[in-house]
């Protein structure tokens, strides 16, 4: 499942007139490509993208996704669900396991494998996680009844971080109802609260968190560097027309590819809790 249907508000202005997953990486990329490349070169058959905000555009641009090998289908909301809701009117669909993403990753996560992962886990979610640094810029003091007891100048700290993929079991959202609008925050909080606790994913390769403006910035100003880590086996060709106003596809000169929504799906073959047909939702 990917989910694409947030109106990308840090990104404004930007995301005003385009939807945050088709914003253009590079010359001729939209970050929803380069998902939709990553899923297909990973094995997955099919995807389900819900839609929100400019939903139309993630429509025309991705189409039924036969140009990448993918049986695509959406899920539209009348209102926002956040980040878990859209699933919940889902559950008759959903093999045993899946894989939930933000349609506006850059990363080169094995999606398989954080699939194959959570299958193997037991949890009835797991969270794909990467470490991050926060410089504190003052001396830091540890204090005990008034007194100070520790002395650290100027610390790094280290935290894990959700990558804002995951591995989810459908059991998981037995208790909610359609219609719930619901975050992946929450879902942790309840599991937690019920004595479930969700597993990790720990990764370290390549993640970029585009939702800054200077952040998105500077994944187009590397992207030359970066496209052979992201797209390894090679980007598949989907161009777009000139002044389309909902950016039908043509065959023929690119002029800026959009990225697209978040998917859900399952890999073909089984082996990380495919149905049998090898659909992925």
């Amino acid at each position: 499942m990917i989910l694409a249907g947030g109106k990308g508000v840090r990104l404004r202005p930007y995301t005003t007139a385009l939807p945050k997953p088709l914003m253009p990486i590079g010359d001729s990329h939209s970050i929803l490509q380069i998902v939709l490349d990553q899923l297909a070169s990973r094995g997955f058959t099919s995807v389900t993208l819900a839609i929100n905000h400019l939903g139309p555009l993630i429509r025309a641009f991705v189409g039924d996704g036969r140009r990448w090998g993918l049986a695509i289908d959406y899920v539209e909301e009348d209102r926002p669900l956040s980040t878990v809701g859209p699933l919940f009117g889902l559950k008759d669909r959903l093999p045993d396991h899946f894989l939930v993403m933000n349609g506006d990753l850059l990363t080169d996560l094995d999606y398989a494998d954080l699939l194959r992962a959570h299958t193997r886990s037991g949890a009835g979610l797991t969270v794909a996680t990467t470490e991050r640094v926060h410089q504190i810029d003052f001396g830091v003091l540890d204090v005990d009844a008034g007194r100070i007891v520790g002395f650290r100048e100027k610390p790094a700290l280290r935290y894990p971080v959700s990558m804002g993929a995951y591995g989810m079991s459908r059991t998981t959202l037995t208790p909610y109802p359609p219609g719930l609008a619901l975050g992946i925050d929450r879902l942790v909080l309840d599991l937690l609260a019920a004595g479930e606790h969700p597993a990790t994913y720990p990764f370290d390769g390549f993640w970029l968190d585009i939702g800054r403006p200077e952040d998105y910035d500077e994944a187009n100003r590397t992207f030359a560097q970066l496209q052979p880590i992201l797209l390894p086996a090679g980007p598949r060709a989907v161009a777009l027309t000139v002044g389309d106003p909902v950016g039908a596809l043509v065959v023929g000169e690119t002029v800026g590819a959009l990225p697209v929504g978040e998917a859900v799906g399952t890999v073909a073959g089984g082996p990380v809790g495919a149905t049998a047909t090898g659909e992925l939702v």
